[in-house]
Order: C-alpha cells, then sequence, then structure tokens
C-alpha cells in the first residue's frame, strides 16, 4: 500500500479531503482577527439572559450580601473582632455579610474579614475555618412567609438566635414568635447585593434542575447557524468564555455540571466548517480571580492566588492537550481579567510562566494570550517577561463605561475619546519588537442618558477605526445579550454594525 500514496488520483482526492483543514490553518496568518465573545453560553452571566434565573426569584443564592437590623434593638448585627456585635445604626462592610448556600434555607454566614459566623458555647462567634465550614457555622434562615425580609435564625443548636443586649448576640431562644418588633429573636433582613453567574446558578437550581436546564442553554444559545451568520458577516475567529470546571467534564466538582466540554468540541468543528478560529479563554479561574459573576465566584471574593497556581495551571494543559491538534485553535487565553491589587502581580507572572510553557509543550503554533490587569496595574508590567517567548499577545479591555466622566459626556465627546486616549493606549502596548496586542473586549453600550442605538452604531464604527491597529486584533462583547447594543448579532442584524473585512 505503501506505493499507493503517491499515485496522481491518490494525491489529488487528498488535497480534497484535506483542503479545509489546511486552509483553516493558514488563517493562522490572517492577522488581525476579526473575533466576537460568545458570553454567557459556557460561563453564565446573568445580566446577559435574566430570564435564566426566573425560577429563583425571591430565594437567597450563594454571594447575596446581607445586613441584619434587631427589630427590637433597631440595631445591625457587626462582626467585631472575634465577636458579633449588634450595636450599628448604620450598615457598611463590617455589618454585611455573605451567604454560602447550602440548601433553600440552610446557610453558611461570611464576614468581610472572610471568616464565617459560627456558634460557640450558645455565644454567636467569628470562627476561623480552615477548610469547609462545620455544622457549627450552619444556619438556618426562616423567613416570614408574608414578609420574607423579616427573618428568624436557628443556630446548629436548634436554638434561634436573639440579640437581648448591644453587645452580643446569642443563640439561645427558644419557641415560637408572633413575628413583631418587640421579639428578640426577629431581625430584618436587607439584601444590598447578589451575584448571578454559574455557581449561583447551579447551585440555586440544584442537582435535579440544573443539569438539564443548563445542557439545553448549552445547545441552543450558541449553534451552527450562529457560526454560519458570523463567518458571513466578515467575523474570522471567536473568543470562547470557558470555566475551570471544564477540564473535570463530564463529572465536575460539586455545584458544577458537566457537559460544556462538549459543547466546546462542537464549537471547533463548526468554527472549520466556516474557516473561524477559535480562542480559548479560561474567564472562570478556581478560586475567583477578580470577584466577578462571570469568574464564577461562590460570593465576590478574591481567592485566586500562589495556592491556585498549579491547579489552574492543569486547566490550561488539559484545553492545550485536547485541542492542539484542532486547525480551527488559534489561542488560549490563560486568565481572563485578573483584578489588581488583589491578584499580586508576582503570582500573575509566575502562573503566566508555567500556563506559557504547558501550551508549548502540545503547540509551538497557537498563540498564548495574556490579559493584563483590571484596577492599579502598569499596562506595561507584563513586557519584561514576555521577552523571549514566541507568539504572545497581550489582552486589553476597552469600555466607555464604568466611570462617571462618560455617564456626562455625549456621542461626540465619547468617540473623541475613542480617537485620542483609547488610540494612545492601544499605541503603548503596540510595540514593533513587542508581543502582539489584542483588544478582546469592547461594545458599543454607551452609557450617556439618550442614548440610541444608532449612537451606538457610529461609536461602534470608531472603536473599529481604531481598535484595526491591534497586531493581533480584536473582539466584540458579545454576540448575544439581552440588551441590543451588547449584542453584535443583533446591531448587525438591525444595520448598525457593519464587520469591516
Amino acid at each position: 500500500m505503501a506505493h499507493c500514496r503517491h499515485h496522481p488520483l491518490v494525491l489529488l482526492c487528498s488535497l480534497f479531503v484535506f483542503l479545509p483543514s489546511i486552509l483553516a490553518q493558514t488563517a493562522d496568518f490572517n492577522l488581525p482577527l476579526r473575533a466576537i465573545n460568545l458570553g454567557n453560553w459556557l460561563v453564565t452571566e446573568g445580566w446577559m439572559m435574566p430570564s435564566r434565573f426566573d425560577g429563583l426569584i425571591g430565594q437567597l443564592l450563594d454571594g447575596a450580601q446581607v445586613q441584619f437590623k434587631s427589630t427590637q434593638l433597631k440595631k445591625f448585627m457587626c462582626a467585631e473582632g472575634a465577636n458579633i456585635v449588634i450595636n450599628r445604626d448604620r450598615a457598611a462592610g463590617w455589618e454585611t455579610f455573605r451567604l454560602w448556600r447550602i440548601s433553600d434555607t440552610k446557610f453558611n454566614i461570611r464576614a468581610f474579614n472572610k471568616n464565617f459566623v459560627g456558634l460557640k458555647d450558645k455565644k454567636i462567634v467569628i470562627a476561623e475555618v480552615y477548610g469547609t465550614p462545620s455544622a457549627s457555622e450552619t444556619f438556618e434562615i426562616i423567613r416570614n412567609p408574608n414578609r420574607p425580609n423579616r427573618v428568624r435564625l436557628r443556630a446548629s443548636n436548634e436554638l434561634f438566635l436573639q440579640a437581648k443586649t448591644p453587645t452580643s448576640v446569642t443563640a439561645d431562644y427558644n419557641g415560637d414568635t408572633n413575628w413583631n418588633d418587640n421579639d428578640p429573636s426577629i431581625f430584618d433582613i436587607n439584601i444590598v447585593g447578589g451575584l448571578q453567574g454559574e455557581y449561583q446558578i447551579t447551585n440555586g437550581y440544584g442537582p435535579s434542575t440544573a443539569p438539564q436546564l443548563l445542557r439545553d442553554h448549552w445547545n441552543n444559545y450558541i449553534t451552527e447557524q450562529d457560526f454560519l451568520f458570523m463567518a458571513t458577516n466578515n467575523v474570522t475567529a471567536v473568543r470562547i468564555p470557558v470555566g475551570w470546571w471544564i477540564a473535570y467534564d463530564p463529572t465536575p466538582p460539586k455545584p458544577f455540571v458537566g457537559g460544556s466540554l462538549y459543547a466546546l468540541d462542537r464549537a471547533f468543528t463548526w468554527a472549520e466548517n466556516y474557516r473561524m478560529k477559535v480562542i480559548v479563554d479560561l474567564h472562570a479561574a478556581p478560586g475567583s480571580q477578580n470577584a466577578e459573576s462571570h469568574s464564577a465566584t461562590r460570593d465576590g471574593f478574591v481567592e485566586w492566588g500562589d495556592s491556585y497556581i498549579q491547579e489552574t495551571v492543569k486547566v490550561i494543559e488539559f484545553l492545550a492537550a485536547r485541542y492542539c491538534n484542532r486547525s480551527a485553535l488559534v489561542a488560549i487565553e490563560l486568565m481572563n481579567e485578573p483584578r489588581a491589587p488583589d491578584v499580586k502581580l508576582n503570582d500573575l507572572i509566575g502562573y503566566y510562566r508555567l500556563g506559557y510553557e504547558a501550551v508549548r509543550r502540545y503547540t509551538m503554533d497557537a498563540y498564548v494570550i495574556l490579559s493584563n490587569r483590571l484596577g492599579p496595574a502598569d499596562p506595561l508590567e507584563l513586557f519584561q517577561f514576555v521577552r523571549g517567548l514566541t507568539r504572545v499577545v497581550i489582552d486589553v479591555h476597552y469600555y466607555n463605561l464604568y466611570d462617571p466622566k462618560f455617564k456626562q459626556w455625549n456621542l461626540q465627546q465619547n468617540i473623541g475619546y475613542i480617537y485620542v486616549d483609547r488610540e494612545n493606549d492601544l499605541s503603548k502596548i503596540t510595540q514593533k519588537r513587542g508581543p502582539l496586542s489584542f483588544v478582546g473586549e469592547w461594545t458599543s453600550a454607551l452609557d450617556f442618558d439618550g442614548a440610541t442605538k444608532e449612537d451606538s452604531g457610529r461609536f461602534a464604527k470608531a472603536q473599529q477605526d481604531v481598535y484595526r491597529q491591534a497586531t493581533f486584533g480584536w473582539a466584540y462583547r458579545s454576540y448575544k445579550c439581552h440588551y441590543d447594543t451588547w449584542s453584535l448579532e443583533q446591531m448587525i442584524e438591525d444595520g448598525l454594525i457593519k464587520i469591516v473585512a
């Protein structure tokens, strides 16, 4: 059979068989990329599709930020050192607690200093917990069915918490209640913050409902028709956010649900069918690198650091090993939006070094994308580290949002900022002998009152004009979204954004 492979007809047939793959591989050199983020697909972002949380309305979810006010003392509960007191007239950080949901009614309660509220000899204290909280750090929150913001808390000794004096809270109240203000076991619960990410949706719906709900979403939110639509509209790549638990599919640690890995496999096939490229983006790192819902944080604290590095590298190694031979793979992004100063630069560089080496063990061709830190960080702080590394990209995210000045400006001022300030920002990280530059997230959404979708279309054109100077390319955020100006699909269908090839 050896001689058959040299037969002209066999060579011709082989060319037709492998031509799509060959063409897809050559797209590595078609830089800069014009990409779209497939946000809220494999990593949940509740704000992008609020209806997914309709079945959890009114429930207390993981990460809910709550304050407890005694109806009798008219004071707020506070974590004061190692003690729980109830002597504050106003509530701020030390008076705000975060919930870990165990069931519909049972919770661990985490304080501002990341320690947990616990029971010790009928006294409610702050307990130092190493690992998983125990029964003594678990409380049942019983809500008044007619007035759900009025609650009682039952400790593990089966007695209710009560606030008899401002200096202590005890778990020694036994009996029924008529829910009136004079009952020392009654608290008003103020819910002042919450999260809607992967942890909240999976743990909220629970193992009986969450698996089917998420699998239905993965099968229908993004389909092959979407890849056809993107390719037809001059999109050359997709940036696909994934969570760390994908490396443990099909049986990831609870409460996460298996199945996202196979959705990612399909995305690679669809991309190859339409000669598009895939950027696999580790959007949610173990422990959370930025405390946002999209990092799958349980409670809104940043935990990622040195102790999580090896676990995170294993995820990158898994992704590199699985997809290194797929012609659609163009890059692996080691982490999305680590937040400064919570994520220390030394820890991040140490991880980036190991993550880069993990990718290179499997492929020399795929680019390795390093996300700049958000917050008070030097945009050039990674440049010294990347010297000598090959096919490396620096990712920056540009939004005219989250700062009061953008809300005060009109359309022309926002556009002017793109042509002057953003162009200057981008030029700083786009250096001849440096890494490639990538505007990994941007949107046409505007924040000033009265902004129209037509304004957003003009704003998007200005950003395309500037961001095409990024040497690796750009990625719009996102393909689909509840809010039209965040949805590139909707803006293209409305004729307000045209992707220029």
